[in-house]
């Protein structure tokens, strides 16, 4: 703002005072003061008109018409979802095998139309959107829904995310189960919680009982836990949330559109059709 008002001033100067400084006949200057005389009228004019839009367009817009700053971001908002959507479509076409392969799928397995969701047990808004994904799944049986198990809460998360990837390996439909279970269930209580050294054990002894539950053979879920495949698929969860950008859950990819947070039945239809 300093630096705009000596330009202002400067400028106003040299547009008044500029003249004075160039030697000239008194009774008919050359065409070379003419000229630059002419010259600095113009720089001087250039300084003063580039300071005053510097200096009013920014109350314009913070005071006359603030709209137009939301207008702007929600202009560069809609680019950048665009490109990002561009980018997803690319990836999706190119790896949706490798994106499905070692993923639980809720559903018909072969469904025509996938829904990938970045999802963790421990997250309440990913609680809601699984709500709104189940309806979804009982209205349409041409969709199906890929969960990327995105630990982000740690000890609340790991055990959970890797049950539900072992558990396919012994049945989808199972791990379907699975997954139904630790969405709408508490796979932990307050009081597990108090004792923050313990609660990653505390939480597997948990999600073990609920597959038991489901019919899994905990032993080789507990082994298959910390195997390749597992290994495998937590590392494209986070490769793939590296390079959707994805910093939160829910996350949902529908179709070839990217939707961030917990959006409704009826905005998961819509991008569906």
């Amino acid at each position: 703002m300093t630096w705009t008002i000596l330009v202002l001033v400067l400028g106003i100067a040299l547009f008044m005072f500029g003249g004075m400084m160039l030697k000239q006949d008194s009774k008919k200057p050359s065409t070379g003061v003419v000229m630059a005389k002419k010259s600095i009228n113009l720089i001087s004019i250039i300084m003063i008109a580039g300071s005053i839009c510097r200096l009013f367009v920014p109350y314009y817009l913070t005071s006359v018409n603030p709209a137009i700053i939301q207008e702007m971001v929600n202009g560069m908002q809609e680019q950048q979802n665009a490109e990002k959507n561009k980018a997803i479509r690319s990836y999706v076409r190119a790896k949706a095998d490798t994106m499905t392969a070692d993923a639980p799928i809720l559903g018909k397995q072969d469904a025509k139309k996938t829904i990938f969701v970045w999802t963790d047990f421990s997250c309440p808004y990913c609680r809601r959107v699984h709500g709104e994904l189940e309806r979804v799944l009982a209205d349409r049986d041409d969709v199906r829904v890929v969960v990327k198990n995105f630990s982000i809460h740690g000890p609340l998360s790991d055990a959970p995310a890797k049950a539900v990837i072992a558990a396919k390996l012994q049945s989808p439909e199972k791990a379907e189960k699975l997954v139904s279970m630790l969405m709408n269930r508490n796979y932990y209580t307050q009081e597990d919680l108090q004792d923050q050294s313990k609660i990653g054990e505390k939480v597997e002894k948990n999600v073990m009982k609920m597959a038991k539950e489901a019919g899994l053979d905990e032993a080789q879920l507990k082994k298959d836990m910390n195997g390749e495949v597992v290994s495998r698929e937590m590392g494209n969860v986070r490769e793939t949330a590296q390079r959707f950008e994805i910093n939160g859950t829910p996350f949902l990819i529908i179709g070839e559109q990217a939707f961030p947070g917990a959006i409704p039945y009826e905005q998961i239809i819509n991008a569906l059709n």
